[in-house]
């Protein structure tokens, strides 16, 4: 799908052994519901690991960047929920990204998704995006087995914002640099992509540092805005 606003939320993460059906009950059944009610939020999503990448994958769509800074979003964070003070604990090794949406390909939700971390070499960030804007990723949104491709840019500053539920977890945030997302609906084609990538003509040939991170997921979980917002009520009790 072509992501259908210019900002976007990425989270990657581990779950506690034995606790993830308790995570993945508060997440689909309040705490997505509570982030894709707040304006300016468009799309959640819930990815699930396939291979030995971290187990969850979290993607919001957000109208732009300022909208994971607004008013409207830092209060949720700031008052969290009693059953989201209780889940958060459950993540390990939290890394969650703030982005721009450089570039966004294609149509529809794959079921499968490629998630693609690295860093432009110094000096070589103009290089990399206008190769992958112009040449790679309108290429790979329309191939057979796939049907989307975003390119998306980490704001450190935005990532960084404080706030209470950031201090539930046990340590910082990790926050990412670059990222691509791959979308499909066959894996060997998502897959496929991701060699492409990583390739000796693909990424480290036209700017990307060293060190390219990914990892493969399967779609678990999807939220509409207009469903988000007719059903979300906030938990009595809280200020």
């Amino acid at each position: 799908m072509a992501i259908p606003g210019r900002g976007c939320f990425v989270a990657i993460h581990n779950l506690k052994q034995g606790r993830e059906a308790d995570y993945e009950k508060w997440h689909t059944h309040e705490h997505m519901i509570e982030r894709v009610a707040i304006p300016g939020f468009v799309r959640g999503l819930r990815y699930r690991s396939l291979t030995d990448a971290p187990r969850v994958c979290t993607i919001y769509h957000v109208e732009s960047l300022a909208t994971l800074t607004s008013p409207a979003y830092l209060e949720r964070l700031n008052d969290p929920t009693p059953w989201t003070s209780q889940s958060v604990p459950l993540s390990e090794g939290m890394q969650k990204t703030f982005c721009t949406v450089a570039s966004t390909y294609g149509h529809g939700i794959g079921g499968y998704l490629c998630v693609a971390q690295f860093a432009p070499r110094t000096g070589e960030d103009d290089r990399l995006k206008g190769w992958l804007s112009r040449d790679v990723l309108p290429k790979l949104a329309g191939q057979a087995g796939l049907c989307g491709t975003h390119l998306l840019i980490g704001d450190q500053a935005a990532s960084e914002t404080k706030n209470k539920e950031k201090e539930l977890r046990s340590e910082p945030d990790a926050i990412a640099d670059w990222i691509i997302l791959v979308e499909g609906y066959e894996r060997s084609a998502v897959e496929g992509a991701l060699l492409t990538l990583s390739g000796p003509q693909g990424l480290a040939a036209h700017g990307a540092d060293k060190g390219l991170v990914t990892g493969l997921y399967s779609l678990d979980f999807a939220l509409e805005e207009r469903e988000a917002e007719a059903i979300w009520e906030k938990p009595s009790g809280n200020s």
